[in-house]
């Protein structure tokens, strides 16, 4: 069987979110199934690390598919050419994106539809291409695989897909998320807090990821709370200017927030392992891979109490009202002043993260898969 793959977000040292479930999942579907042959198709020259196994034959696509105009052309012209070509039994994409036309069954991977429900967040040229094409692309689809029972839902409620058609494929955790010891944590703090305890956010600087409240929270954390803390804030500053940069420039405590920008995965997983909690106050998520990665390194996770959050964080986080920046300094000082209450999360995380494997992510896919196949 000839199964064409969309890989174009597989982008060294550049995995985001989407990324991260496409490489972790193909690795290891080609390589447990190699009596199949893959082929890749990148929008620009690929990086080897990213053939996992000897079944998979790379493909370069043009043009690079980087901007809604080259979106279209790449997805509608680009790959249908390298198509013709191979002349696959299926086509999979990981990132929501199909040609429109194929005439081939296809499965297709849509996280969430964030830009459905927050239109204010996303580029004007980049919300009517979505608004455009993303209905296509789900209606299109022979099958339709989610992050999430909530991200399944929305997607049948949205775009009218049935339920029996949309399977859910849960995110993984990296296995180099591990809990440290104190002495271990010791060492990280006085590393990049000057030995302070601190608070972690992890994700791209977007109005989404609702950071602006994050800032206005610790700084009512630390007038009510007098401990010394630092709030780490480790993500590409690509969405900073605005409503995100004034909360920041107005904090009574910005000295004690460190800006670290994007970092690797060895960094942000040490990162994760040291700190009090992990603060993902998202406004909206399909997933929210940040909440499941803390779980893995036994840190305690504050998380919105909306969209696919709670799914996810069962009952080992601290739910808030993403917009009721009381609630979440309020959260802060209960998980850095109760002892007992940051133990009974760590173990109800324990048990909250065994839910979601990569393994189980490329079985899952896999099963979906298999429903297509010729």
């Amino acid at each position: 069987m000839k199964i064409a793959v969309n890989t174009r977000l597989l982008l060294k040292n550049k995995l985001e979110g989407i990324g991260q479930f496409s490489a972790e999942s193909l690795r290891r579907i080609t390589k447990s199934h190699p009596e199949h042959q893959f082929y890749f198709l990148f929008d620009r020259p690929f990086d080897e690390s990213f053939l996992f196994s000897d079944n998979i034959t790379p493909v370069v696509a043009y043009p690079q598919a980087r901007h809604p105009y080259l979106w279209y052309l790449f997805f509608e012209y680009g790959i249908p050419l390298k198509l013709r070509k191979i002349h696959p039994d299926i086509f999979l994409s990981t990132d929501g994106w199909i040609p429109t036309k194929l005439d081939i069954p296809t499965v297709n991977v849509i996280h969430d539809l964030n830009f459905v429900h927050h239109p204010e967040f996303v580029k004007p040229v980049v919300r009517r291409y979505y608004d455009r094409y993303f209905p296509k692309f789900a209606h299109k689809a022979t099958r339709l695989a989610t992050v999430s029972e909530f991200s399944r839902q929305d997607i049948h409620q949205s775009y009218q897909i049935p339920l029996e058609r949309i399977d859910v494929v849960y995110n993984g955790v990296n296995p180099v998320y591990k809990p440290f010891t104190q002495e271990q944590q010791k060492i990280v703090k006085e590393q990049y807090t000057n030995g302070c305890d601190y608070f972690l956010f992890v994700g791209l600087i977007h109005k989404r990821k609702n950071l602006d409240n994050i800032f206005r929270a610790f700084d009512i954390f630390r007038d009510k709370v007098g401990k010394p803390m630092k709030l780490v804030v480790v993500g590409d500053k690509k969405w900073w200017a605005g409503e995100i940069e004034d909360s920041y420039l107005q904090m009574r405590h910005r000295d004690d927030v460190l800006m670290l920008g994007r970092q690797q995965l060895d960094v942000v997983s040490t990162l994760t392992a040291s700190a009090t909690a992990v603060v993902y106050t998202s406004l909206f998520e399909g997933f929210g891979q940040p909440i499941v990665d803390a779980f893995a390194a036994h840190t305690p996770v504050i998380t919105s109490n909306i969209s696919s959050m709670p799914e996810i964080a069962g009952d080992a986080a601290l739910l808030v009202d993403p917009y009721n920046v009381e609630q979440i300094a309020e959260a802060m000082g209960k998980i850095s002043l109760q002892t007992e209450l940051r133990d009974e999360l760590i173990r109800r995380g324990e048990v909250q993260r065994e839910k979601f494997t990569w393994q189980r992510t490329a079985d899952l896919l896999w099963a979906t898969i298999e429903k297509v196949l010729p």
